[in-house]
């Protein structure tokens, strides 16, 4: 099957589902399609399981009971539909899914449980989903091409359902970017690869596509999709996507974990469970209460500052990280702030710093923002500053938004660390002596530039995010108290 006519089955789908009056927006739609593509996903997958069975010889026995298999419900002549459909879903299919078990590590029970738990079927009309099912139907996942190519548009659905509001853009991270970084650090088979704040899975799926033409042999492949992706996300929306994301990249088993990466006490980590490779985008501009605080050495509110203790932390001797931060992390010369970068650049190797232009994370936020690159290799000797130009002086907007093009200066010098016209070497002792300034924009040598101002849009749209983003807690603040 053509991309065109994959496309067109999930347009279709949430053109059907968009008319359901339980529908609101494209973060409803696509959480709905997730479940049910994954269902189909697992269907033909059970498929395979059983022809490979019955080529060696053996017999197999089917994952889920005969009732909750998909095409016993879903069978065009004697499946469910109307009341009898949305009945079945909601009082028995979510729930025996929900209550599923792995009986051995990878099995595929506990991925499937993971989702249903945090799952809602919000459509409320049972033809309505019978149309949907009838068109996802049409979908093969046990053809490799099929399934690549729907991973592609199913993460067009993941960032249309950001840009569709609600969220802040929590959930997605321009594909350029998070494509730019994977390449940098060069994940290699048998490492682990770590996302402390994964959100839809964007850093694992990427490294994932990376990473697969090095696995050559069976074994390769095994620890690629069982023992190598590891994640946390905390909020149950994006948790869901997360894994349906991984899932149609082709890993059989992601290791993502729901709750507050925050939560847990750094002092309690031990080696067996830390990472080879960190790849992160982690929430900035939150803040945590003095109870998560205490779980880091360095008190702070900044959400920001926790998760980079925590990556620290989880780091590997010989590992290596990158992760963006908000400038201010950067330059700001606070207490917390410079005590955690005085340690990280003293007991780690903080080697890069790439300063983004302004408006990469339009429409979500107009934050100006870097990527840093440490690693547990040997101490810090000098940071490589490097500012991502723009191509032909145009400033980033919503219509107009980073590419890979902007990177490619960047991947042919990272490496070499040269100087150029955008990238300078500056000694760890000058980078102490200015208390622990990491922003590229202070060693630049044409001089500290004031900030080009954005168009008023963009920061009426920043201004909408966060104010989308206070309603969202007080909604959760109303609901715990409710």
């Amino acid at each position: 099957m053509g991309k065109s006519e994959l496309t067109n089955i999930i347009k279709k789908c949430c053109d059907i589902l968009r008319t359901d009056d339980g529908i609101s927006g494209s973060v409803h739609y696509t959480e709905v399609l997730s479940w049910i593509l994954y269902l189909k996903f697992f269907s033909d997958k059970e498929k395979e399981r059983a022809d490979l069975a019955e080529l060696e010889g053996k017999k197999y026995t089917a994952l889920l009971k005969k009732d909750y298999q998909w095409d016993i419900w879903t069978d065009s002549k004697k499946g469910l539909t109307g009341k009898e459909l949305t009945s079945f879903i909601n009082d028995e299919l979510f729930l025996y899914l929900s209550e599923l078990s792995g009986t051995k590590e990878g099995d595929p029970r506990d991925i499937i449980s993971a989702i249903f738990k945090n799952s809602n079927n919000r459509v409320n009309s049972g033809y309505l989903l019978r149309d949907v099912i009838e068109e996802i139907k049409k979908v093969h996942f046990e053809i490799g091409k099929d399934m690549f190519t729907l991973s592609h548009i199913y993460e067009d659905l993941l960032k249309g359902m950001g840009e569709g509001g609600g969220n802040s853009g929590e959930f997605y991270t321009p594909r350029a970017l998070v494509r730019a970084m994977v390449k940098l650090l060069d994940p290699k088979i048998g490492e682990t690869l770590y996302d402390p704040a994964c959100g839809t899975g964007g850093f694992l799926a990427e490294a994932h596509l990376h990473m697969t033409p090095k696995a050559k042999t069976p074994k390769d492949r095994k620890i690629l999709n069982n023992k190598t992706f590891f994640g946390q996300e905390k909020t149950p929306l994006p948790f869901i996507m997360c894994l349906m994301n991984l899932t149609l990249h082709g890993m059989d088993y992601p290791q993502i974990v729901k709750g507050n990466t925050l939560a847990r006490d750094i002092r309690t980590i031990e080696d067996h469970e830390k990472k080879d490779v960190t790849l992160a985008n982690p929430p900035f501009g939150g803040k945590e209460q003095k109870m998560i605080q205490k779980n880091f050495p360095i008190e702070a509110t900044a959400t920001e500052l926790l998760f980079l203790q925590h990556m620290e932390k989880m780091l590997k001797v010989n590992g290596r990280a990158g992760v963006i931060v908000p400038e201010g992390v950067l330059f700001q010369t606070g207490s917390a702030y410079k005590q955690f970068k005085e340690k990280l650049i003293k007991e780690c190797n903080v080697h890069t710093v790439v300063s983004l232009p302004s408006g990469v994370f339009l429409p979500y936020s107009a934050v100006k923002t870097s990527v840093i690159f440490f690693d547990k290799k040997k101490k810090t000797k000098d940071v490589w500053f490097y500012e991502l130009p723009l191509i032909d002086d145009k400033k980033l907007t919503k219509k107009n938004g980073i590419t890979e093009k902007y990177f490619k200066e960047l991947l042919s010098l990272y490496k070499k660390r040269e100087e150029t016209d955008h990238s300078w070497l500056i000694p760890v002792e000058k980078v102490l002596e200015a208390e622990t300034n990491l922003s590229a924009s202070h060693y630049s040598p044409h001089g500290i530039e004031a900030e080009e101002l954005l168009e008023p849009e963009q920061y009426a749209e920043e201004i909408k995010g966060l104010l989308q983003a206070s309603l969202k807690n007080i909604d959760e603040l109303i609901s715990e108290l409710g």
